[in-house]
Order: structure tokens, then C-alpha cells, then sequence
């Protein structure tokens, strides 16, 4: 599979990194998302907290990953900021966002 959508040779190691950076990010979150339907699914506890232990492992790796991204690819700080631990998020607008996202307040 090839994770790139421009010319290899176009992209400067900077770039790479950030490719290396959101594809470990999408593989961590999948683990994520498999180890929790897991534990959902599993009827043996001593399972069950191996699984927790691993999803708990994989959401680190995610966390540290968004952190390498916060601080080497644009845009990501700023979001994060914005965006994240907010208490109440459902009532919050943002005016200069030209695609509404994040807006929750209208939606029926």
C-alpha cells in the first residue's frame, strides 16, 4: 500500500515524517477501536483486563503521536488549543469556522 499522494521524490524528509506521523497515528487508533470492541465483546474478565491494558497502551501511543504532530505540523497546536478540554463543547459556536463544524447547537 502506498501512503502517498504526491511524488515521493517531491517531498522533503520534513514531509515524510509527518506522513510517518499521521499513518502510525491512524494505526494506533484502530488498534483502539478493535481492542474496545474486544473487551465489549469478550465474557472473561481476566481477558477483558489484558484488552483494557492494551487499549489503554495503544491510546498512549495515539496521545504521543498527536503530540509529535502538535508540535512539528502546522495547524495542529492551534486546533488543539482550540478544540480540546473544553468543558462544554455542544453550546459552543465558532463564527469563523466557514464549514460550521464543530457547531452542534442547530443540529436537530
Amino acid at each position: 500500500m502506498n501512503d502517498y499522494h504526491e511524488p515521493i521524490e517531491k517531498l522533503d524528509e520534513h514531509a515524510l515524517n509527518c506522513v510517518r506521523a499521521l499513518k502510525s497515528l491512524m494505526e494506533e487508533v484502530e488498534a483502539v477501536n478493535w481492542y474496545h470492541q474486544r473487551i465489549a465483546a469478550s465474557n472473561d474478565e481476566d481477558l477483558k483486563h489484558i484488552l483494557e491494558h492494551n487499549r489503554n497502551e495503544e491510546i498512549e501511543h495515539a496521545c504521543m503521536a498527536l503530540e509529535w504532530l502538535r508540535k512539528n505540523m502546522p495547524g495542529w497546536d492551534e486546533e488543539m488549543r482550540r478544540n480540546l478540554f473544553k468543558e462544554d463543547k455542544t453550546d459552543e459556536t465558532n463564527e469563523n469556522d466557514s464549514l460550521n463544524i464543530g457547531n452542534l447547537k442547530n443540529m436537530k
